[in-house]
């Protein structure tokens, strides 16, 4: 299956989520950057309130790249125990670069999010979105996140997954939309004409456009 877009493909969610239109207590957070515009579409479709969920990642001393963990506004996150160990990292860097880390996404909420608050996800159900799943990584932090606010239940939604990711992940949700998992998965881009990277400025103007259709 290759999509046109992001927006072709939040489209191509909206019908195998439609159970949930117009339903109270139901929000869709999309994993910013490249997931809003696919949550865009369903939320428009589902006439659903819009958020934005931020991951950060944890990155090891001298190598900001390899990912030692990752974090999301709720909870610790989710870290790599094992990379940890082998890697001799101190108790005290994780805890100044989780620091760190916390402070840079409330800045990028705060860019995204304005003066509007946080939404408030206990006992919600919430719609997570992204434009793909490849190692699920980022998804797991944003489950956890989500999970961690005391949501009352949580629904994934992907145009796209690799299966074996999928398939590990679908245990830490309570529903999985999910329109194709092809056998032969290099990268999320290679299923779309057009990937070009989300910038700030379209998070933003998406969650205006968004909210003044509410």
């Amino acid at each position: 299956m290759l999509f046109k877009d992001r927006h072709d493909a939040g489209k191509q969610l909206v019908q195998p989520l439609s159970k949930y239109k117009g339903q109270k207590d139901v929000i869709v957070l999309g994993l910013a950057r490249g997931g809003m515009e696919t949550a865009f579409e369903i939320a428009a479709g589902l006439n659903l309130p819009l958020n934005v969920i931020v991951i950060r990642k944890i990155g090891a001393p001298g190598n900001e790249e390899l990912a030692l963990g990752a974090i999301a506004e709720h909870g610790e996150g989710i870290f790599n125990e094992d990379l940890v160990r082998m890697l001799g990292v101190s108790a005290d860097y994780l805890k100044k670069e989780v620091m760190r880390q916390k402070k840079i996404l409330s800045e990028r909420l705060t860019l995204y999010r304005g003066k509007n608050p946080a939404p408030q996800l206990k006992g919600k159900t919430v719609i997570l979105v992204d434009d793909g799943i490849a190692t699920g990584a980022s998804m797991r932090v944003a489950i956890k996140s989500v999970r961690d606010a005391a949501a009352k239940k949580i629904v994934l939604a992907v145009p796209v997954a690799a299966p074996d990711s999928l398939r590990k992940i679908s245990n830490e949700v309570d529903e999985v939309v999910c329109l194709s998992t092809p056998a032969f998965f290099e990268a999320v881009g290679g299923f779309y004409r057009v990937f070009d990277q989300t910038s700030d400025e379209e998070v933003i103007h998406l969650l205006k456009k968004s909210s003044s259709v509410e």
